[in-house]
């Protein structure tokens, strides 16, 4: 768990001095990674490793709490983004393989800014879930190019596939 995860149960438990400590220092981390991975039109996998990209599907934390750390659209950002880097069946995690995580896409839709874009996340995994060759139970590891499982199969991991309706309940949707 982050430092904002930390601020957040602090604050449920009715501690806000601690809450507000951690709450400061994850603010001022958040601004330090925006500056550090900024690559232009998105951000980095990691600081030292230009002209890269991944999913920041754990800043659905963010958006779901309404915490606003990450300064400057980071989110809003990176959603463009990644709309250019779909393949037929899904958004790869990262620039260095074209496979993917299906529960991370839906974190990464759960961020979308309108029903539209987070269909378009989705889609592609709908797509893949229908036509791949892989007949087993749903596979949340897949090659986001031929639709083939890379592996795992029937893991509670696809409890992640409701992540927009918790952040709706969240939101009081």
């Amino acid at each position: 768990m982050g430092v904002a995860g930390y601020s957040e149960m602090a604050r449920l438990l009715g501690l806000d001095d601690v809450a507000d400590k951690y709450a400061v220092i994850a603010k001022n981390m958040a601004v330090k990674w925006e500056k550090m991975a900024n690559e232009g039109d998105h951000y980095r996998l990691a600081f030292d490793r230009k002209d890269t990209w991944s999913q920041k599907y754990n800043m659905v934390w963010d958006k779901m709490w309404n915490l606003n750390l990450f300064p400057n659209n980071v989110i809003e950002k990176e959603i463009k983004y990644y709309q250019t880097k779909q393949n037929l069946y899904g958004l790869p995690l990262d620039s260095r393989k074209e496979y993917t995580k299906s529960d991370w896409i839906m974190w990464t839709a759960a961020m979308a800014p309108d029903q539209n874009i987070f269909e378009k996340f989705i889609d592609p995994l709908y797509k893949y879930i229908n036509e791949t060759k892989t007949r087993v139970p749903i596979s949340d590891w897949h090659h986001t190019d031929s639709g083939e499982c890379v592996g795992f199969k029937a893991r509670s991991v696809i409890g992640g596939y409701w992540m927009q309706v918790l952040m709706k309940k969240m939101q009081g949707k």
